[in-house]
């Protein structure tokens, strides 16, 4: 079905438009220059019109998200819904049920969600949960930094062996990019400790996490990957991170960006920021260092990243770097769960309470804020929540009222935000009121041109992804930083959603729950011969060490119906 979007403002970065009034034709399931006179019309008419969303980073399939779902009833009774317009029903807070997951997003205009941490081995359980997740396009991150295999070819300095391994195992899982987390942590966590550092030695291996994330990065460029390598610096969560983030950042400078696809220039994309941006030794001195953090990040074009910003909810957080997570148990008593994933990655959950009157959570949420508001040019950096870790993906619309009005802000901090807050960051300071125009590139082109999708996804030009977005919120008559509680519920429920052409939201509600999204992966090749070699290699140490047959381990096509390869080359 043809339809054209009418008298919309329109807010396109990657294409230039500013709020200005135009049409948008839709054919076919993409953004076309015209259609035909009968075409379907939608006023949009003192209406946002944007790309539809795009989150590079939440948890929201996979085995550790499903253990959230089952260890935390009271989530699921906070938040219930009831099937609509032939949808399920499906429940949960911070860890909604799949139906529920992709309902909610697309609700609030995204179009596109990446799960950021998949263990190689339930890979298949993960695509199943995404083929039950309906509307949005996803993909998701195999763990590369703690796995046996890439650890040992590092060690050995054999750079090609790690590359063929890699794309071995992104074809194995249908994965979509490298992920590293807590690099050599979450092993050294296996034998009851961790890794404090970018240079502290892992255990057994005796390689250093700089190691890893050099190499790991040299190997990204070497296929040609979509996206920038994914990191989850070392020393998450600790008073006096800031120096190990800093530290990191510089590991892949100077590499240069060799994307296949896509027009990515960054090598590196950092995630969940705020909670690697500490300073002090301790939980009674510690300070913000977002300043320090943002004035990097200015300085430098070889990275991007998100944010992770505290939404003051209680929520359930969920990491493979295992031992901050026994850490947080240790701290706060709650309930603790942990895994340890073969020869691959580890994880551990453990609910959490960010309350605004507590001190830690309310230097969070300022530390989150300063990076948003610090950082000169939106497109080095994107909005998460790290969701469910800092607040669920549905608070979205709050994080985005927050950086579109001071008064927002301030009305949360003289109001039940804990002193720290001030006392500790200079959060009460930043005026900067975010435009429209930048809120759709931290929400839209500004994922999309690190992820690699810029061709298709987070514009509005011809040729893109008919994925729209329109909003009940008029910028000619209406004040974003005065009504801000207005716009939030703009962003909450979008008046239209369209996703490949089809419309999946009116008025807030889903209309199209059985629509399901494309699976992206990456299909890379490499040295046949280095390629056999190192695929003999990983039989053998199957036959000897896994739970599963080889021939069981790889991810059949029938698990992706929907499947979005994007192809790669070794250079």
């Amino acid at each position: 079905m043809e339809h054209i979007i009418k008298n919309g403002f329109v807010y396109c970065p990657q294409n230039g438009v500013d709020g200005e009034k135009m049409d948008i034709c839709i054919k076919d399931g993409k953004i076309v220059e015209q259609v035909s006179s009968d075409a379907n019309v939608i006023d949009a008419s003192g209406q946002i019109v944007m790309p539809g969303g795009i989150d590079p980073h939440t948890h929201i399939a996979g085995a550790k998200v499903n253990v959230g779902r089952m260890y935390r009833p009271e989530d699921s009774k906070k938040d219930v819904e009831a099937g609509q317009s032939g949808g399920r029903a499906g429940s949960g807070f911070s860890v909604p049920s799949t139906f529920m997951t992709g309902q909610r997003y697309a609700q609030m205009g995204y179009t596109t969600a990446m799960e950021a941490a998949m263990p190689p081995l339930l890979a298949r359980h993960t695509h199943e949960e995404f083929h039950d997740t309906p509307i949005i396009d996803h993909a998701a991150y195999p763990l590369f930094g703690n796995n046996w295999f890439v650890m040992q070819y590092l060690k050995d300095g054999d750079i090609d062996g790690c590359a063929a391994y890699t794309s071995w195992l992104l074809k194995a899982t249908k994965g979509y990019t490298i992920k590293i987390v807590n690099p050599g942590g979450t092993e050294a966590w296996a034998w009851g400790g961790n890794v404090h550092g970018i240079h502290d030695p892992t255990p057994y291996f005796d390689i250093e996490s700089f190691d890893i994330i050099r190499g790991l990065a040299e190997v990204n460029e070497m296929l040609g990957l979509p996206h920038a390598i994914h990191l989850h610096c070392n020393d998450l969560g600790h008073p006096g991170n800031f120096e190990t983030t800093l530290a990191s950042f510089d590991v892949p400078k100077g590499i240069k960006a060799n994307p296949q696809t896509g027009s990515r220039d960054a090598v590196i994309y950092a995630t969940h920021v705020q909670f690697h941006s500490y300073g002090g030794t301790s939980w009674r001195d510690v300070v913000s260092e977002a300043p320090t953090i943002a004035d990097y990040i200015n300085k430098n074009d070889h990275i991007v990243f998100d944010v992770g910003q505290v939404t003051l909810d209680e929520t359930t957080t969920m990491t493979a770097d295992g031992p901050m997570e026994f850490d947080l148990h240790s701290l706060n008593g709650l309930k603790w769960a942990n895994c340890d994933v073969e020869l691959e990655t580890g994880s551990g959950l453990v609910p959490f309470i960010y309350a605004a009157r507590a001190p830690v959570p309310a230097l969070q949420w300022a530390v989150g804020m300063e990076l948003f508001l610090l950082t000169k040019d939106a497109g080095k950096v994107c909005l998460t929540t790290d969701s469910p870790n800092a607040g669920p993906f549905t608070r979205y619309p709050r994080v985005i009222s927050w950086l579109m009005s001071n008064k927002a802000r301030k009305d949360l901090i003289d109001g039940e935000l804990h002193k720290w807050a001030q006392r500790k960051s200079s959060v009460a300071t930043l005026d900067r009121e975010y435009s429209f125009l930048e809120i759709a590139q931290i929400t839209r082109s500004t994922p999309a041109k690190v992820l690699g999708l810029s061709d298709t996804k987070g514009h509005l030009g011809v040729g893109a992804d008919a994925d729209v977005a329109i909003y009940n919120f008029n910028p000619e008559t209406q004040d974003p930083s005065a009504d801000y509680r207005t716009l939030e519920s703009a962003m909450q429920h979008a008046a239209y959603v369209f996703k490949d052409g089809q419309i999946v939201v009116k008025d807030g509600a889903v209309t199209n729950p059985t629509l399901r999204g494309r699976s992206y992966w990456v299909d890379t090749s490499v040295d046949e011969t280095i390629y056999n070699e190192v695929v003999a290699n990983v039989e053998k140490t199957f036959k000897q060490y896994y739970s599963v047959n080889f021939a069981n381990y790889p991810v059949q096509d029938d698990y992706l119906p929907h499947s979005a390869p994007i192809k790669g080359v070794m250079q």
